[in-house]
């Protein structure tokens, strides 16, 4: 009889275990669209600067989109065009910013306080 409520207890528990995993990875990704954050599939025009990198480092747009980055590092960092064309304000963790791409071209992108990342827009 005890056997049985310790097998049933065991079953019961990893049953849960089991539902919780499932739901942890069935998450879909949350991009960043106009100051908010929206549940959805990766968004081609959203970036995300973590570990002191942007990803992605190169991506290629449509003339007229809008790039939005996030930053979900700790430390603080800017998105800054090598040609001066914007620069953002320095992000703190899950803020972003936007920047629409009207003209065809290759555009630098850098961090302005860790210059080292790096990242390339393409647009067409």
């Amino acid at each position: 009889m005890q056997t049985r409520i310790v097998v049933r207890v065991f079953f019961n528990l990893l049953g849960s275990v089991l539902i919780l995993a499932m739901s942890a990875g069935s998450g879909e990704a949350q991009t960043p669209v106009q100051g908010h954050m929206q549940t959805q599939t990766q968004s081609p025009n959203a970036a995300v600067i973590r570990n002191f990198m942007f990803m992605p480092m190169a991506m290629t747009v449509k003339a007229g989109s809008t790039v939005t980055w996030k930053n979900l590092d700790g430390e603080p960092h800017t998105v800054v065009n090598d040609a001066g064309m914007f620069r953002s304000a320095a992000l703190d963790q899950n803020d972003t910013y936007q920047f629409r791409f009207d003209k065809l071209g290759i555009y630098k992108i850098f961090c302005g306080i860790h210059p080292n990342m790096k990242q390339t827009i393409t647009v067409q």
